[in-house]
């Protein structure tokens, strides 16, 4: 395991894989897309800098290396020569998980058996299911190959959000879906159904350029080589100038936006973000440059009856068709009959997405 590069696995929310990785290539890496997500090559400070810095990965997985393995016995006896304690702790728990395609060794059960074994006993680390650590073997044609989940909790989880509304929408599917609508930091964001505040609050940070991991820990901080040090120094990455512009949420429900609030004060971005109460027929075009509305609507899989959406939707349509000349909208939904029911001139529908069981997508205009 002395090699300086190796393969990083950067997991995508299936779908949006393209974004990642454009979000990968503007911060210096060149990826290479998959199902599920990219792959990019680096050494051990680019899985630090991708934990913190990605804001559309779900995790980050590095690949640590494997073998050939035709039988059990084989793999038993190969995973015990390998070099565990380059990366691993004897003092820090782990697990493993198994999963094996188109190979002679085909049980994942007992494979992950043997492997977890052979760490145990070669390197005294103990196994248990809430380890922070995961070994991820995956065997396919014969080779097996050792990755190392080197995230822990979802990278969703900033650090910053406690309070959250009915059906919210992760912060990695925010940021990607943002992106999608060619959002740099520049425009000003409207999410007038912004619930506990995702939008609102993703395009804050990136336009103050704060670093999404900047509050929270990852699972490679319990390994052998973790670099203290290194690590605080990639977290005092400078934050930029803040800008002109406001990024606006409203919602209907006074406590969406008392949730709000608290969760942009906790990312330290209640200085540039302005929530306030109000439904979309009182929507008014904000003050100033043209910019982007992307909202999360209900869209009836999820939260009862799809009947009155329609009405709803044809509402949201009418008010940003009169108000908001200039601006882009942007509307995420599963249901593309809600979408058409606002009559505005769609672009072509984003690529599906997965998200909770539901099949959604972006759904965006040129500027009005």
């Amino acid at each position: 395991m002395e090699q300086t590069q190796f393969d990083i696995f950067l997991v995508a929310t299936p779908g949006l894989e393209q974004p990642l990785a454009c979000e990968a290539r503007g911060l210096g890496w060149d990826p290479v897309i998959q199902p599920g997500g990219v792959t990019i090559r680096g050494g051990w400070p680019d899985v630090w800098r991708a934990n913190l810095s990605l804001r559309g990965a779900t995790r980050v997985l590095a690949r640590i290396g494997g073998f050939r393995a035709m039988h059990l016995a084989q793999l038993d006896k190969r995973a015990r020569k390998f070099p565990w304690a380059d990366l691993l702790r004897p003092d820090m728990p782990l697990r493993v998980d198994t999963v094996c395609r188109a190979s002679r060794i085909y049980h994942a059960g007992a494979a992950t058996q043997r492997i977890a074994r052979a760490i145990t006993e070669e390197l005294g680390a103990p196994l248990a299911d809430d380890a922070p650590l995961t070994v991820k073997a995956r065997i396919e044609d014969d080779l097996v190959t050792f990755s190392l989940d080197t995230t822990g909790e979802s990278l969703h989880k900033r650090g910053h959000k406690q309070a959250v509304a009915k059906a919210p929408m992760r912060e990695t599917m925010a940021a990607m879906f943002l992106r999608q609508m060619g959002f740099d930091g520049t425009q000003p964001v409207l999410d007038p159904m912004c619930g506990s505040g995702t939008f609102v609050i993703e395009a804050a940070e990136i336009a103050l350029g704060l670093l999404p991991g900047r509050s929270r820990d990852f699972a490679f901080q319990q390994l052998a080589n973790h670099d203290a040090a290194a690590l605080e120094a990639l977290r005092r990455h400078a934050p930029r100038p803040a800008p002109a512009i406001r990024f606006l949420g409203r919602d209907r429900d006074p406590g969406a936006i008392r949730m709000s609030r608290d969760n942009a004060a906790r990312a330290g971005v209640d200085a540039v973000t302005d929530f306030e109460p109000g439904p979309i027929e009182q929507l008014e075009r904000p003050d100033g440059p043209p910019g982007i509305v992307i909202l999360n609507p209900p869209y009836g899989a999820r939260i009862g009856n799809k009947g009155p959406l329609f009405g709803l939707y044809a509402q949201m349509g009418e008010v940003f068709r009169t108000r908001f000349a200039g601006w882009r909208i942007g509307i995420v939904t599963s249901d593309g009959g809600l979408a058409k029911a606002t009559g505005l001139p769609w672009l072509p529908a984003g690529p599906i997405v997965a998200h909770g069981g539901l099949k959604i997508r972006l759904w965006q205009t040129a500027p009005l």
